[in-house]
């Protein structure tokens, strides 16, 4: 059965959920865990960097530090699909895939699943906040996106 309109969904543990065999990332997985979103940014040149890397491709610095981040930003872009790319997606059609602006952390740009409904009213620049959910069968939580709602509706960019 579907849920209603602007409801959140579980997606199956399976989709990209946990660490990289190099181990590169577990701090952002580890973050999750303990309720956080975590990025890495330079202790030398202060550049914030996603996705994961062992040195700042701005100053060279190796081992940049993983930073506590508020999850919030604004949509970049979005897509609905229709075709599930991963077979554990395939139940699950369609569902909204969302690139999030992070204000809090020099603009980069985190991609994430819409835990709205698939038919959730979207528009780039609306303003959107990351939950962590922790599927039953999933050692490692997972980072969704919702909009951001008002008594008055969904909260568009600059629009109200």
């Amino acid at each position: 059965m579907t849920p209603g309109p602007g409801v959140a969904r579980e997606f199956p543990a399976t989709v990209l959920a946990g660490p990289y065999a190099d181990d590169l990332d577990l701090p952002y997985w580890e973050g999750l865990r303990a309720g956080e979103l975590r990025l890495q940014r330079c202790g030398r040149c202060g550049l914030w960097i996603w996705g994961p890397r062992w040195m700042c491709g701005q100053c060279r610095a190796f081992d940049p530090a993983w930073v506590a981040v508020e999850p919030v930003g604004r949509v970049f872009s979005w897509s609905r699909t229709w075709h599930p790319f991963i077979p554990e997606l395939a139940g699950e059609l369609p569902y909204v895939t969302v690139l999030v602006e992070l204000p809090h952390a020099g603009g980069r740009r985190v991609l994430g699943l819409l835990a709205e409904n698939d038919d959730a009213d979207i528009a780039i620049g609306d303003s959107a906040a990351g939950i962590i959910q922790q599927p039953a069968d999933s050692p490692w939580p997972v980072l969704r996106w919702r909009l951001a709602s008002t008594a008055n509706g969904t909260e568009r960019g600059d629009e109200r």
